[in-house]
């Protein structure tokens, strides 16, 4: 019998220390992790028809494309897609429906808990 595949999230965070931290974490968590450091290169991931994704954890202040605006491209591709907002203003964030918020700095026990809540 074959262990069930983990969830894949994938995390757009554009402070390359930040996207490490956040990825050694869910890693550790046992989900599998794409990595994209902007608006552009996740995007590619969206549009890969053949890649899975279960969540896209994205940081609100992202140049070029904010977090907001991806996360709505990413709903135009991938309806059902769940979205976790990550800010440092999250009291002052409204999410749309479906979508959730972290406020930065988060602990690791806070991002665990927030990913199995959406997750399931």
């Amino acid at each position: 019998m074959s262990a069930a595949k983990p969830p894949i999230i994938l995390v757009v965070e554009d402070d390359n220390i930040v996207r490490m931290l956040i990825v050694d974490v869910l890693e550790e968590l046992e989900y599998e992790v794409l990595e994209a450091d902007g608006s552009e290169q996740a995007i590619l991931h969206l549009e890969n028809d053949s890649q899975i994704v279960d969540l896209m954890m994205t940081d609100v202040g992202l140049p070029i494309m904010n977090g907001r605006e991806l996360a709505i491209y990413a709903r135009g591709l991938r309806p059902d897609l769940p979205i976790l907002f990550a800010s440092g203003y999250a009291e002052s964030i409204e999410v749309p429906e479906g979508m959730h918020v972290i406020g930065k700095p988060f602990s690791i026990d806070q991002l665990r808990d927030k990913v199995k809540g959406i997750l399931g």
